[in-house]
């Protein structure tokens, strides 16, 4: 039987959240899915204990977290972190069979974008969080994460930082892709990047794809961030938030459709190799 070793790095440094149970909710859907394959899932809590995944594992997801994609530079967890990001780089370069896959959330899509330089990464003039449309571009029709969502979608965004300016020689250089930007609106002046495509195996969000209609009650919920969401967008479009969260082909869509498509393709293509 194919052993798949998935990793998810969890960089919410103990806080509060729901995005690590809709991640390993996500894993365990999946892996019913692949009963033939015998799936090991572990968490690492890398920014909190400096717990960092070997490069053995498959499959890697990177978590959203709370703060500055600054917070951690000198600290060893980020050392930690950048090193694993360039040895699976650096092993997918060097093999052309087996690969690893990674999928960066939020705060992890910032530190992606550190990584790689492919946008400029700046605060916002004020925090984003709520269900917001997003706007793919035309390679995110065809991607295999965003194809089978509409234009514009729906995801959760919960984020103080943002990736602008998309570095066109870098992402030329290293053959990525701009899958998708933020939609404009009133509060927007400038779109930030939300979905980049580094290869075929390494994609990340700026947006929550994991999050699903609970663990947005929870954020909604809470009256410092109710309080913020009706400060910025208005008491209607608080409402309207809520309605779209209970709408099938809105954050329930994105939910099923995003990191399931990423894992289903990661799986897909490595039980081939390992068999």
């Amino acid at each position: 039987m194919p052993k798949i070793k998935i990793a998810t790095i969890d960089l919410y440094n103990n806080e509060r959240n729901e995005g690590m149970r809709c991640i390993g909710e996500i894993v365990e859907e999946t892996k019913k899915k692949y009963s033939d394959i015998d799936i090991n899932y572990d968490v690492y809590e890398t920014r909190f204990k400096e717990d960092i995944p070997g490069i053995d594992a498959d499959v890697f997801i990177s978590s959203g977290g709370p703060g500055s994609p600054f917070e951690g530079e000198g600290k060893k967890w980020e050392k930690d972190y950048f090193n694993l990001i360039e040895k699976i780089y650096s092993y997918n370069q060097l093999n052309t069979d087996k690969k690893k896959y990674v999928f960066f959330i939020c705060h992890s899509f910032q530190m992606m974008a550190r990584f790689f330089e492919f946008g400029d990464i700046s605060k916002r003039k004020s925090k984003s969080i709520g269900v917001m449309p997003f706007e793919k571009t035309k390679p995110g029709y065809t991607n295999t994460i965003l194809e089978q969502l509409p234009n514009p979608f729906y995801a959760a965004d919960i984020r103080e930082y943002q990736v602008t300016n998309p570095n066109k020689k870098v992402i030329d250089d290293i053959g990525a892709e701009i899958l998708s930007y933020e939609f404009l609106n009133d509060t927007v002046s400038e779109p930030a990047i939300a979905a980049v495509r580094i290869s075929n195996q390494i994609v990340g969000t700026q947006f929550h794809p994991e999050a699903d209609p609970e663990s947005m009650l929870y954020h909604f919920n809470r009256p410092d961030e109710k309080k913020q969401i009706v400060d910025t967008y208005g008491e209607e479009k608080y409402n309207q938030m809520l309605e779209i969260l209970q709408e099938p082909n809105a954050v329930k869509l994105t939910r099923k459709t995003v990191i399931p498509n990423f894992l289903n393709q990661a799986i897909d293509e490595l039980s081939k190799v390992l068999i």
